[in-house]
């Protein structure tokens, strides 16, 4: 890989890293090239991008973007590293479990790091925590419903009382 093509890669990790707001980085080293072709096939139907790049490439771009915002993430850029960006903070960790169970409970893609909005996840042991963050729809889906239960509960009351109110009526207009 010449100068050039490397000055490309790394622009494109920096158009990747501003482009997501999240981002994990893994180690697929170990999965044969049947699993990483179903793992990216996986990532394609969840709108989930994986790329694939050198650790010094990702250092550069990452460097060049703002080397105190991603310095925690440098110590996790070794061996053979795949990157995936999403919208969503948990896709990718989903993904990840949801292959390891599916392939007779793998210990790979291996969870390194990940930056999930300004948080930062370092090591394996954080995957089972990026997979239960909620997303803004659910979010929004729970404040809603916490909303919405108060005023069926006064409603529900009012007619039950309406609902009282007239059974002890049609006696009396007998």
């Amino acid at each position: 890989m010449n100068k050039d093509q490397k000055n490309e890669v790394i622009e494109l990790l920096k158009s990747k890293f501003s482009q997501y707001s999240n981002f994990y980085i893994t180690n697929t080293e170990s999965l044969t090239v049947a699993q990483v072709n179903n793992l990216r096939k996986v990532c394609f139907d969840k709108k989930v991008e994986m790329k694939v790049a050198k650790n010094t490439l990702i250092r550069k771009a990452l460097e060049s973007l703002d080397s105190e915002k991603y310095a925690g993430i440098f110590d996790a850029l070794h061996g053979v590293t795949a990157l995936m960006f999403s919208d969503s903070p948990k896709e990718p960790a989903v993904i990840i479990s949801s292959f390891r169970k599916e392939n007779n409970k793998l210990e790979k893609p291996v969870l390194k790091a990940a930056f999930v909005g300004e948080e930062l996840y370092i090591g394996d042991n954080q995957l089972v925590n990026l997979t239960k963050i909620k997303t803004k729809n659910e979010l929004v889906g729970e404040v809603i419903g916490l909303l919405q239960s108060p005023a069926k509960r006064v409603i529900a009351a009012l007619l039950e009382k309406g609902k009282k109110e007239e059974g002890a009526e049609a006696p009396a207009a007998e």
